[in-house]
């Protein structure tokens, strides 16, 4: 179990992430999660209301079990291998969130001043998820994919527009980190 509880290093997870790149390559697949969404909308229906929807999605089959496995998996990891310990943040970090009146960082994965039932049930909560949604979402289907999906599938590629799409993803982080949080809840 305690393998299972650790970190594995990179040079363990690395080869593996190569390896499922290498057979998803092979079998002529692309991993992502947002063109589930597509897949999910068309299956739906969507296809008879919008073009972008109108397509084969049982092609699509095979990548709805990633988003299955996902849940499942995260499922398991939360409540069966999880070892209760506190998250190693940096200290300016913990001073940083502290200041803008974050209690017990470091304590969850995620903070509860977004992601709990108050902070839903507030107007700020709401507008945070809604626009964050929204932004989200344009942002997946403008860059053509989501992170994972340029981050992992693109790059190995060697496609230029995933280079591109992962430089931006990072510069959005710094910008949300450095300016937006400290706007929002400073």
């Amino acid at each position: 179990m305690e393998a299972i509880l650790e970190p594995w290093p990179w040079y363990v997870c690395g080869p593996l992430i190569a390896a499922t790149m290498f057979l998803l390559l092979y079998f002529g697949k692309e991993f992502g999660m947002s063109s589930n969404l597509r897949t999910m909308c068309s299956m739906a229906g969507a296809g008879r209301k919008v073009k972008f929807f109108d397509f084969d999605w049982k092609a699509q089959r095979w990548n709805l079990t990633v988003v299955i496995g996902a849940v499942i998996g995260g499922f398991i990891a939360v409540h069966f291998l999880s070892n209760p310990v506190d998250i190693d943040l940096n200290p300016t970090t913990v001073a940083s969130l502290e200041a803008f009146g974050w209690d017990n960082v470091g304590k969850s994965l995620v903070p509860p001043e977004i992601y709990s039932g108050d902070a839903l049930g507030s107007i700020k909560g709401i507008a945070i998820l809604l626009i964050g949604g929204f932004l989200v979402g344009f942002g997946t289907r403008y860059a053509g994919g989501c992170t994972s999906g340029h981050a992992i599938s693109g790059i190995s590629n060697l496609q230029i527009p995933s280079f591109i799409a992962v430089i931006g993803f990072f510069i959005g982080g710094l910008i949300m980190t450095h300016f937006l949080i400290p706007l929002i809840f400073g």
